[in-house]
């Protein structure tokens, strides 16, 4: 699957690379998220490199007749309807495996949003775990890891450096991308 992965990117004229993680544990962000076809450009790049990452998705997506699908793809349903604390279950997945990477689209819709949802950066700081940049930029035809981030626990430090990261990357719809900001970031909002 690996050398079909690559092939099949190689021949949309995309190019994709990844350092090596610094820890078999990781929250993998995928980013920009503008469009569907960032699921499968993504999903062919993990594929090439060799990353087996688990994902969440709104448990809708789940039903038949693609429920099984999804979940063999590495899905994991989530119920977003009613409050529940993903922090404490995600990073009990991560005390549970040996070798994972959760992929979380902190933007949480393929429409702009006013700022960038933070339970990525909450989720890997429990863990203990750092925080790779995975991204498809649809401009450059690039997509991978660019990097990572031990979360400090100073959200607004970390995100800075998330940002600067992020600039200048491009979604295949440019004027979906929202602003790399914080909740609090965002004039009155509470």
């Amino acid at each position: 699957m690996r050398i079909l992965a690559g092939l099949v990117l190689r021949g949309l004229g995309w190019r994709y690379h990844m350092p090596e993680p610094p820890s078999k544990k990781y929250v993998l962000i995928g980013a920009p998220h503008t469009s569907n076809w960032d699921f499968f450009v993504g999903l062919l790049a993990l594929w090439a490199l060799g990353i087996r990452a688990r994902w969440l998705g709104k448990k809708e997506l789940f039903r038949p007749p693609l429920g099984w699908l999804l979940r063999l793809l590495g899905g994991i349903p989530v119920d977003r309807s009613r409050r529940s604390n993903l922090v404490d279950q995600v990073a009990a997945i991560f005390q549970r495996e040996e070798e994972i990477a959760i992929l979380i689209t902190p933007e949480g819709t393929r429409s702009q949003a006013p700022y960038w949802r933070t339970g990525f950066y909450y989720m890997a700081l429990k863990a203990g775990v750092p925080i790779a940049l995975g991204y498809a930029d649809f401009r450059r035809k690039e997509v991978g890891i660019g990097g990572y981030l031990w979360p400090t626990g100073d959200i607004r430090r970390d995100f800075a450096e998330i940002r600067a990261f992020y600039q200048d990357k491009v979604g295949l719809r440019p004027e979906k991308q929202g602003p790399i900001r914080i909740r609090d970031e965002v004039e009155g909002v509470a």
